[in-house]
């Protein structure tokens, strides 16, 4: 079950999976290091199963 900090923490993720530990820290109210605890043990439990890069594929040639 998640709490507040973790939702807050995947919702931040979802609209940006490359902010970095201090910027998402600083967006949900943590340091780094336990920032970067909770996004570890939520990768752990499942609940983040991987980061994606969407591509354009007219951009790429294909389209």
């Amino acid at each position: 079950m998640l709490d507040a900090l973790d939702r807050r923490i995947v919702a931040a993720l979802e609209r940006d999976a490359r902010i970095s530990f201090g910027e998402l820290a600083e967006e949900v109210g943590l340091s780094k290091t336990p920032c970067w605890k909770r996004v570890k043990a939520l990768e752990e439990a499942g609940v983040i199963r991987g980061y994606s890069t969407r591509i354009d594929p007219a951009r790429i040639g294909f389209g």
